[in-house]
């Protein structure tokens, strides 16, 4: 019985992560190519809240839901479309960057200092994807991909590594005190 009721705990903490990645991507700047959007926020909440095995899958679950074609990536847009087309390397990266960063902040023991580092190396990740895809579908050059896809995300990316690592961290522990989490077993880098 623990281990059904484990496995409903973890698919209810990964619907409720899906679908706050699903709201934070309607907060958006338009840009020229990629708007800016809450979704990479909550990429790194996700992973260095919950970590990386159910992170991953929570990013899983939303992209799928959006391939399908409920309206949840950024402009309220969804379908496979999106995931082939020039932003859908981002939307990849984010099941990618959700398991490094999560596996990175159990390693440290969910500690703010390396859930920043991780969320640095999440960030990274999703960019590196995301500017991999619209390069060859925009058929860019590599500095024409690097000047949309990955510039102008710089400094908002390192923004959100900081909110999520200390939003993440905080909500964490309160969420491990409420025995909705477990406590993280002792590993040590």
């Amino acid at each position: 019985m623990n281990g059904s009721k484990s496995n409903l705990r973890n698919m209810i903490i990964c619907a409720m992560f899906a679908a706050i990645t699903a709201v934070l991507a309607q907060i958006e700047i338009p840009l020229p190519l990629v708007p800016i959007s809450g979704q990479t926020l909550a990429v790194g909440l996700t992973a260095t809240i919950i970590g990386s095995r159910i992170g991953a899958m929570a990013m899983i679950c939303y992209a799928a839901i959006g391939a399908v074609g409920v309206p949840v990536f950024a402009g309220f847009s969804g379908g496979a479309h999106v995931l082939i087309g020039p932003t859908g390397g981002y939307i990849i990266g984010f099941i990618v960057a959700a398991f490094v960063t999560g596996l990175i902040v159990e390693k440290s023991n969910f500690s703010i200092t390396m859930a920043m580092l991780a969320n640095i190396i999440g960030m990274i990740i999703i960019l590196v994807f995301g500017m991999v895809q619209l390069k060859y579908v925009l058929d860019l050059s590599w500095s024409a991909a690097l000047a949309s896809g990955v510039y102008p995300f710089i400094i908002v990316g390192l923004i959100k590594a900081f909110l999520a690592s200390w939003i993440g961290i905080t909500v964490r522990k309160r969420l491990v005190q409420a025995n909705v989490l477990l406590k993280p077993k002792l590993n040590r880098v």
